[in-house]
């Protein structure tokens, strides 16, 4: 009787334990939960107060609230280059993009884009935080201005409408009313600078991870023409350097882009605006940069001969490409005697180059004296001219002097 009573007692001593071990698990389980939501609730609210801090700082830089976590603000920029009511035929030529639209596209037509990324690469992993849109206010407006909208992420949950403002950008057809509503429909020709292997590629990616349609869009990346006019002529073909060197923009006092990144997670962090807002302003900075670099190419295009001075660019380079676009793309002057004419300011453009000292440029003008001009003595003349450069790969220097033996036997053989 004894031993079942002191088993009871036992038993009733464990459940006590571990009813007591239960309510000890239980209010620990509390205590810790309260802390972490307590915890969880304070950094909600301060990032939530650090949010609501940037939008009404962003006022004071002409912001306003375009969706969920996005801002938007348009802004207008003096331009440095008349804007033309119609570009030159010849554009085309500088910029071959441009074919892919099948006729020449007018100022209302230009769209210039530009990102801010969190990365460098192309991926699914790189979120672009801030899109910049710039559009040709009316040739009519003395001075020419360029309108910029921008819009906006303060966080990743935003990025849906984010997107969803850029895509918008590229069916609207703003405010300029200069010319009839023809094209209206029309898709815009989105001018980048290195934009085909990256902006454009961000774009996609982003409209593909928040299921969003892509915007149709014609695409001129500017990044090819200036290399082909500006490469070993200045420092690098950076637009930032084209636009001091060449066009003689002041970039003073910018920030660097390869900065935007750490900008931008700097601000998720801690909601200081300072830095993002001097961000914004670079992105307006290439936006108006891009404008005049078209611009510019536009006035080379006008008056190659007369701009290479103004514009220091590859002489030669532009006369050797002139000659191939002809040859590519004859059509796209429509009639015959477009084309001839253009063709024939191609070879001035040639002859010019040769004059001045270029090898590749003197080779073709060689070959054209002497096969389509038949005059030996002149052909021989720009060999000679080739033939005295410093510099000369041996291959070159050997064709060359092979040319010249051949040349100055025909000459022997013409009855004086």
């Amino acid at each position: 009787m004894r031993c079942r009573q002191r088993e009871v007692e036992a038993d009733l001593n464990l459940k006590a334990r571990l009813g007591r071990i239960r309510r000890s698990a239980a209010e620990s389980c509390a205590e810790s939960c309260a802390e972490s939501c307590a915890k969880s609730c304070a950094k909600s609210c301060a990032k939530s107060c650090a949010k609501s801090d940037a939008i009404a700082r962003a006022s004071w830089h002409g912001w306003s609230e375009a969706g969920f976590n996005v801002l938007k603000r348009e802004v207008c920029r003096e331009l440095p280059f008349f804007i033309p009511p119609a570009f030159a035929p010849e554009l085309a030529i500088l910029v071959p993009d441009i074919i892919q639209m099948g006729r020449l596209p007018s100022p209302r037509e230009l769209l210039f884009f530009d990102l801010e990324t969190t990365g460098l690469s192309s991926g699914a992993g790189t979120v672009a935080f801030l899109a910049a849109f710039g559009r040709f206010v009316s040739p009519r407006a003395s001075p020419p201005i360029i309108k910029i909208t921008q819009y906006l992420l303060l966080d990743y949950p935003g990025e849906s409408e984010f997107v969803e403002n850029m895509v918008q950008e590229f069916s609207a057809s703003g405010e300029l009313t200069y010319e009839a509503q023809l094209l209206a429909d029309s898709p815009p020709l989105m001018v980048s600078y290195n934009g085909k292997s990256f902006d454009s590629q961000i774009l996609k990616t982003r409209c593909l991870m928040n299921g969003i349609r892509q915007p149709d869009y014609f695409h001129a990346d500017l990044i090819h023409p200036a290399r082909r006019l500006w490469k070993g002529q200045i420092e690098n073909c950076s637009q930032a350097t084209i636009e001091v060197s060449v066009l003689g923009l002041d970039r003073a006092g910018d920030v660097s882009g390869a900065m935007a990144p750490d900008i931008w997670f700097s601000f998720l962090r801690s909601g200081e605006t300072h830095d993002l807002f001097s961000i914004c302003d670079h992105n307006v900075r290439d936006i108006s940069g891009l404008a005049s670099l078209f611009l510019c190419l536009g006035e080379i295009a006008q008056d190659p001969l007369g701009a290479q001075k103004k514009f220091r660019f590859n002489g030669e380079a532009l006369a050797l490409f002139w000659r191939k676009f002809l040859c590519n793309y004859p059509e796209f002057f429509g009639s015959d005697e477009s084309c001839r004419q253009r063709a024939r300011t191609g070879d001035i453009l040639l002859r010019t180059a040769a004059e001045n000292g270029g090898i590749r440029a003197a080779v073709v003008m060689a070959k054209i004296a002497e096969w389509r001009l038949c005059d030996p003595a002149l052909a021989l003349s720009y060999v000679n001219a080739a033939l005295a450069a410093d510099e000369m790969p041996e291959i070159l220097r050997r064709e060359l002097e092979k040319r010249r033996a051949r040349l100055e036997g025909k000459i022997a053989l013409i009855p004086i």
